[in-house]
Order: C-alpha cells, then structure tokens, then sequence
C-alpha cells in the first residue's frame, strides 16, 4: 500500500534492506483495482526481461497515471475513523447525502457531494471522462483501463459497468472487484467505485 495510506510502506522499505538489492518495494500511490493492475504490469515487465530495479524504476514513474472515485453510501465509517466530524456525519445523514471521494495519489481526499446514488454516479462518470480528456489527453480512452470496484453490493456495480460502457462507447470495463479490505473498513458497505489507470508502455 502507498506511502500515504499507510505506514506500511516505510516497514516494508526498512525491510528490504537487508537483502541488499534482491528485494524491490515498490511505492508507486496505488492501493485496490489500481494496486492490482500493477502487479500485471510488472508481470509484463519480467516477460520484457526487465530486472526488479527496471520494474520498480518504471511503476514509480507512472505512479499517478491512475484515478479512483468512490461514491460513500454511508457516513458512518468515515466519522468512525476520524475523518469527519460527528457533527458533519449528523448533518450529511440528515441531508442522506453521498459523498464522492476520490485517489489520484496519495490520500483519499473529498471530491463532491451527492444527494442521490444516481447523481454521484453521474458526478463519477464525468470526473472519469475529464481525467480521460486532461489529465491523460486520451478522451477515448484506448490506452487507459476501467474498472468498476465496490463494498457488499456486487449487483449494483455490475449495473454500474453496464452504465460506464455505455458512457464511454467501444470501452470495456476489465474488472469488477471489491474493494480491498484496507479501503472497505474506512467507507463501509454499499460504497461502488469507478478507477482507470494508464495501459503500459509499449
């Protein structure tokens, strides 16, 4: 898990040094969907002979050609871990609100507010298409993967696919995973998640 989500990162880096090389931590801000497509690019990278040092050098490079929106279903996950205030999971109960959080590095951050599972799907979608458009100038999307991840429902975010394929024409979404377990316990059931990150060099 990325330096910024956990301290894990660091244990494992400390680690590594006693193998004088042979043992590569990779901190490259990824965490779940975007963690796990990774792991299949540095597969790629061994089948292209590259050496542990090549890997990590290459996924550290790309580190943020990635993006995560996680639309919150509820807000008690978040006061309990202390980031909101009980006053304001109170407020955004009261008004059922659904917050739009969002990964593009390090820390998962707020993005929008919501008041339907309708309308941040929507606010999802087209943060997805204005990261396609800017921030990776590739507004078709061909050489980016989407993904669809999720807490409890596995229903709705197979419905989800099926809206983001429809919104984003001859794009297949590759997976439709849960969440990890590391970001589950922090949002709670009932969350859904749309990610993409960037295809690797040729």
């Amino acid at each position: 898990m990325s330096s910024g989500l956990s301290s894990s990162c660091e244990t494992a880096i400390m680690l590594a040094q006693e193998y004088a090389g042979k043992v590569q931590v990779v901190n490259n801000q990824r965490i779940s969907v975007t963690q796990k497509r990774s792991v299949f690019d540095a597969m790629k990278l061994v089948e292209q002979d590259k050496n542990a040092q090549e890997i990590k050098d290459y996924l550290e490079r790309v580190r943020y050609d990635s993006s995560i929106y996680i639309m919150v279903d509820t807000l008690y996950y978040l006061k309990k871990g202390g980031r909101i205030t009980p006053a304001a999971a109170a407020l955004g109960t009261l008004l059922k609100l659904k917050p739009v959080l969002q990964i593009q590095g390090e820390k998962l951050d707020a993005f929008a507010k919501a008041r339907t599972v309708k309308q941040a799907r929507t606010i999802m979608i087209d943060a997805m298409k204005n990261d396609f458009a800017k921030r990776f100038g590739d507004e078709t999307g061909k050489n980016m993967h989407l993904y669809v991840a999720y807490t409890k429902d596995r229903e709705t975010a197979l419905d989800f696919k099926a809206q983001l394929e429809e919104a984003f024409p001859g794009q297949k979404v590759e997976d439709v995973d849960p969440l990890s377990l590391s970001v589950a316990c922090h949002i709670g059931p009932g969350s859904l998640a749309v990610a993409c990150s960037k295809r690797i060099d040729k």
